[in-house]
């Protein structure tokens, strides 16, 4: 591909890649332009998929725009280009996230492509985990992919791990009796979708996973005060192993970098076996967010929380078609 102009068709599995990131409750708040006169995608945030209630300052959205800009990177490399990559920030348009030019192979990281089987293995997983230990090798690579994209990936340990498990139960608790947070969950989780392809996005019934039991496994119950007919209940992991992404600073453009980290830690943890959710409730919440930084250092922004382990595999979640997130010019 690298010798030619991409064609229509091209463009549009390049798009349909970077769109299988994830974001919060499935909501895809993302668009692309492709200029073909500079052979640049731009990357532009869809502000009306955005959270007023549960993400108020849009660092969600933004997290979810970075995965996706990750995706991008990873198939374009995988398809022999070269992703030159430009974080953007115009207080004019800020809208206007990052842009990618194509340019020649051999330049700057190859080893993006690597990564590309797991852009449509990774899924978000809800089930439960064993009680297996990930290898210190795994952890450790997985930390060096969050640097390489700038951010931290820790693994808290002890009491610190303790507190960070407590915080994501009143977190739950708080998001239960929350109003906002309730009509942010109605509006993205779909309880009469069977399928993946009865909707294009949001997070349905069938992806919600058993309702927790017991254990400490930090879950968000998407069902919230519903009932979901035929749900099962499941005993979850007693000891979860968790990582958290941080950042030195909390601009926009930081986030962006602790969504491409994340991203680029879960299709590595997908090709090493491991399975993998999310644990936003904290985060939602001010007063909660700012004791999950590292206690050692007392420094640093938690950008998201990860679950991490062995077990079974996610359920495939809807995607918008690429034809309403993608436009190209010439």
């Amino acid at each position: 591909m690298s010798g030619q102009e991409p064609s229509d068709e091209r463009l549009t599995d390049l798009v349909h890649d970077a769109a299988a990131a994830p974001s919060m409750h499935n909501a895809q708040p993302w668009r692309f332009r492709y200029v073909r006169r500079s052979r640049t995608f731009e990357m532009r945030a869809d502000f009306e998929r955005a959270m007023p209630r549960s993400d108020p300052r849009t660092r969600g959205l933004h997290i979810g725009c970075g995965a996706a800009l990750l995706n991008l990177r990873v198939a374009v490399a995988h398809e022999g280009w070269h992703p030159e990559t430009r974080l953007l920030h115009d207080p004019s348009d800020p809208a206007l996230l990052a842009s990618v030019r194509l340019t020649a192979p051999g330049i700057g990281e190859n080893d993006l492509g690597t990564l590309y089987p797991a852009i449509h293995e990774r899924h978000s997983s809800r089930f439960p985990f064993d009680e297996t230990e990930i290898p210190d090798a795994v952890r450790e690579a997985l930390s060096e992919a969050a640097r390489r994209e700038g951010a931290e990936l820790t693994f808290p340990t002890s009491w610190h791990l303790q507190e960070v498990l407590e915080m994501v139960r009143e977190a739950e608790a708080r998001n239960l009796t929350d109003r906002g947070s309730d009509q942010d969950l109605a509006e993205w989780t779909r309880i009469d979708a069977p399928s993946a392809n009865m909707t294009d996005d949001g997070v349905p019934e069938y992806a919600f996973g058993p309702r927790k039991r017991g254990g400490k496994a930090p879950m968000r119950d998407f069902a919230g005060p519903r009932q979901v007919a035929g749900r099962d209940a499941a005993d979850f992991e007693e000891s979860p192993q968790v990582a958290l992404v941080s950042t030195s600073h909390d601009r926009p453009e930081d986030w962006l970098r602790a969504g491409q980290a994340m991203e680029r830690v879960l299709l590595l943890a997908t090709l090493e076996g491991v399975s993998s959710s999310f644990a936003t409730q904290p985060l939602e919440w001010t007063d909660l967010r700012w004791p999950l930084r590292d206690p050692v250092t007392g420094t640093g922004y938690t950008q998201m929380l990860l679950r991490l382990g062995y077990g079974p595999k996610g359920s495939r979640t809807p995607r918008r078609p690429v034809a309403e997130v993608l436009d190209i010019r010439p």
